[in-house]
């Protein structure tokens, strides 16, 4: 089954509708060997100090990282520091390429 917050990003993307961060908590390693194109990489230990100072606190961000569970941790972090816009990628880099959402792969 496709992720649906996978697809409708990728569709705002098409349709030139990118008001939207998308970050990247997994390790620097992981996302060296791929990642979604344009995402931020922030790791989860720094995320809460990090995105104060790269995000506006109404800045609409998706995140994703290893797995489901670290995604949806980073999306709470990011709520309980001001962040109101926050969505879960559930499914991660395997869902948005499933989607066929743009990829950078080393």
């Amino acid at each position: 089954m496709l992720d649906s917050v996978a697809h409708n990003l990728k569709s705002r993307l098409e349709f030139g509708q990118p008001g939207f961060s998308i970050v990247d908590v997994r390790d620097r390693s992981s996302y060296n060997i791929g990642h979604i194109t344009g995402a931020v990489p922030i790791p989860l230990a720094e995320l809460a100090s990090r995105a104060k100072t790269a995000f506006h606190s109404k800045r609409e961000i998706f995140v994703y990282g290893e797995n489901d569970d670290q995604a949806a941790q980073a999306t709470q972090i990011l709520k309980e520091a001001g962040f109101a816009h926050v969505t879960e990628i559930k499914g991660g880099l395997s869902a948005w390429k499933s989607v066929g959402g743009a990829t950078v792969e080393v």
